[in-house]
């Protein structure tokens, strides 16, 4: 197994995911996550991962320029056996894979917490057997790899739908035959005797559709993904389109518990995120912030609603938030004041007048 180089924020292994602190908060994965700083094929430190024991992922990647580094079998094949030694050597289960032309998709859950070093041996190994059999140089992946965390069975169930439904969704071959896309999982889950160690599914079966990992269950769960893929209403109430986008899958206050734990490592590491990622981040700072002042003011989420509009207690709030980093355009949506324009406004008068008032 290759060594890590990573900087490592140590676990607390004396506690529990959610568990509460001290304080009165939420303690959460983070603490005993193993938060890395993977040192990427350039030398530089590429972004960092959430890992702990048992995280499970949607990880994704694809050719440089979106190139057809799948083209051939025989490119195919290297991946997956790289796949599969990478799978060995870090102890992963493998839950769904798909091989597109130009990129890939993985369901990975890690026993330990070494989805970063896994991966990033994975994406260098297989550049380098690309590269030295073609007898080029070059980025062979548009960057390190995108890893959605996902926060439990039934986001798991999503993606391996997702995943096993992309050949589909990309119109390679009909809902009908959706087992048969050589380059899928279900492909060899599907073929007896054929399935290598490292590819689970019985979990997922069962919490699917209540089905055993034989043969029997494998045919229902490909019955299910056939009319799956011919229902694109389904597809689109169990969010499909929406699984390869963002940085966490789950439920929102699940998301913005995680948000808030992500953004103090942030700044404490000064994390070079994506904008999604910040996007969620922001979002969730901001929701913080919220509900902050509200406990702090004695109201009540409704009471935002409450008219007029302009009251004194929600201009004061505002104004707090604002001088927080709170954007306007969010205080005027959240806090329900009107036009952003309109809360320019009224902040700025409510400033000047408090100004005026100090003054002797």
């Amino acid at each position: 197994m290759e060594p890590s180089n990573t900087l490592t924020q140590t676990p607390d292994a004396s506690r529990t995911p959610c568990e509460p602190n001290a304080r009165g908060g939420v303690l959460l994965i983070f603490l005993l996550a193993n938060l890395e700083f993977p040192v990427g094929l350039t030398g530089m430190p590429s972004k960092p991962r959430i890992q702990f024991e048992g995280a499970r992922y949607h990880v994704i990647n694809r050719g440089n320029y979106r190139g057809d580094i799948f083209s051939s079998e025989g490119a195919s094949e290297s991946f997956l056996r790289t796949l599969a030694e990478a799978a060995q050597n870090y102890g992963w289960k493998i839950h769904a894979y798909v091989i597109m032309r130009n990129h890939y998709h993985l369901a990975i859950e890690t026993p330990k917490a070494n989805l970063s070093t896994g991966m990033h041996w994975l994406q260098a190994t297989f550049a380098s057997r690309f590269n030295r059999f073609r007898k080029v140089n070059g980025r062979l992946f548009q960057g390190p790899y995108k890893a959605l965390l996902l926060e439990n069975m039934e986001m798991l169930c999503r993606v391996v739908d997702y995943i096993h439904l992309n050949p589909v969704r990309a119109r390679v071959l009909a809902p009908a035959h959706v087992g048969t896309f050589r380059w899928s999982s279900l492909n060899v889950l599907r073929k007896k005797g054929k399935r290598p160690a490292w590819l689970e599914a019985h979990e997922w079966l069962e919490a699917r559709g209540g089905w055993h990992d034989t043969p029997e269950g494998i045919a229902a769960y490909e019955e299910y993904l056939a009319a799956l893929g011919n229902d694109d209403a389904a597809q689109k109430q169990a969010g499909l389109e929406k699984l390869s986008t963002g940085w966490a899958l789950g439920t929102p206050a699940w998301k913005q518990a995680l948000a808030r734990e992500y953004a103090q490592r942030a700044r404490l590491f000064g994390m070079g995120l994506e904008k999604d990622e910040l996007v969620e981040i922001r979002q969730a700072e901001n929701e913080n912030a919220l509900a902050q002042a509200l406990k702090a003011a004695g109201r009540q989420e409704q009471d935002l609603q409450t008219r007029p509009r302009a009251q004194a207690w929600k201009i004061k709030m505002a104004l707090e938030l604002r001088g927080s980093g709170v954007p306007v355009n969010w205080l005027a949506r959240r806090l329900h004041l009107g036009k952003a324009t309109s809360v320019r406004s009224l902040l700025s008068r409510s400033r000047r007048n408090k100004d005026h008032e100090k003054t002797p």
